[in-house]
């Protein structure tokens, strides 16, 4: 058989293939027609959404993947077939911190698919009341980064509100240089959020040690600003470099190669059930006395939980008071760590579970 027939024998597979996939998608697609009947004659509309389903279904795909594509990129297109069969049954609306650009706004696609409906929002404090008044199911708000550690305007809007945390979502962040100019010898300028600027620190001292650096309040409104100013950088993503038609002067720019930034999901629904891979997010505080804290936080230990981070902030209701947030390993409805809250209630002044949900898959 000869190379051309060769080719036109797997290109008539391929297309076979591809049929055999549209229907496939298609019929999926029916079933959720289908789902959504079911619970809207049932009276419960609203949970249209599922997390802990989506992450039990991604993380089968990837457990299960037989090659030879990858399991992280075999699970994003099955996101992207969740997010537009979610679509079909209700669309989903985000809020998020603006403009479109953003890496939260880059979070929110790699959690919700393409097919949810964007909402930006000014600030933080925004997200979070268009999520609390019902105007957004959803928001997805910045909580930590790798290498400049926590949000605390995130932290403290958790005390103060009645939202819980639905999801997190793990993105790696890749900083570019981009800008109208064709070279760095003509960048006078950078914008960027004060984070950014700080976790490229090293790279801009050593290559533009004499451009002047300016905090904006996110990467994608420094890019705006640079698309419209002559002798102007931006440091911001791959989404920003392609909306506002910048070039990249420099791709990853970022002084640590493993800079990633965890968002949580916030919303209103009070319990996720179990996924089999989950965190609890929990909001405490104690007294200010010797051993407090060790009392507080023995009840993990004693239950064989791992916690896997500690905050604090100030209570602003007595000086020299705090409050804290702890990440642990498991679901609330876990024997092990529904014991163990149970001993942290009994040691602490303040205790709210603000949310148990599925660990990161993408």
């Amino acid at each position: 058989m000869s190379e051309q027939e060769q080719l036109r024998a797997i290109r008539e597979r391929i297309d076979a293939i591809d049929k055999d996939l549209m229907r496939l998608i298609s019929e999926r697609a029916s079933c959720a027609q289908t789902v959504a009947e079911i619970k809207r004659a049932a009276g419960s509309g609203e949970d249209f959404y599922r997390p802990e389903r989506e992450a039990q279904i991604l993380r089968q795909v990837k457990d299960t993947n037989p090659g030879p594509l990858e399991g992280e990129t075999l699970a994003r297109l099955f996101r992207e077939i969740m997010s537009a069969c979610l679509a079909l049954e209700s669309p989903l609306k985000v809020a998020f911190l603006g403009p479109e650009g953003t890496y939260t706004h880059a979070a929110v696609l790699k959690h919700f698919g393409q097919d949810v409906q964007l909402a930006p929002m000014a600030s933080l404090g925004e997200v979070f009341r268009e999520v609390e008044a019902a105007t957004c199911p959803y928001g997805v708000v910045p909580i930590e980064n790798s290498t400049e550690g926590v949000v605390n305007h995130t932290l403290d809007l958790f005390v103060q509100s009645p939202l819980h945390v639905c999801g997190e979502v793990l993105l790696r962040i890749h900083h570019h240089l981009l800008s109208r100019e064709e070279s760095l010898d003509g960048v006078q300028r950078v914008y960027a959020h004060q984070q950014a600027l700080a976790q490229c620190r090293r790279w801009l001292d050593a290559n533009l040690p004499h451009a002047e650096r300016i905090p904006l309040s996110s990467n994608a409104e420094a890019a705006k600003r640079a698309a419209q100013d002559t002798g102007a950088a931006a440091i911001a993503g791959d989404t920003a470099e392609s909306l506002y038609g910048l070039n990249a002067l420099k791709r990853n720019i970022e002084d640590h190669p493993d800079n990633t930034t965890r968002f949580l999901v916030i919303g209103r629904q009070e319990s996720i059930p179990p996924s089999g891979v989950d965190k609890t997010s929990v909001l405490v505080s104690t007294s200010n006395r010797p051993g407090a804290l060790h009392r507080l936080l023995t009840p993990l230990a004693h239950n064989g939980v791992s916690m896997s981070r500690i905050e604090s902030r100030p209570s602003r209701c007595v000086n020299w008071e705090y409050v804290y947030f702890l990440d642990i390993e498991g679901h609330s409805a876990d024997p092990k760590v529904k014991q163990a809250l149970a001993g942290l209630r009994q040691e602490a002044e303040l205790f709210r579970i603000l949310g148990a949900y599925p660990r990161a898959v993408l």
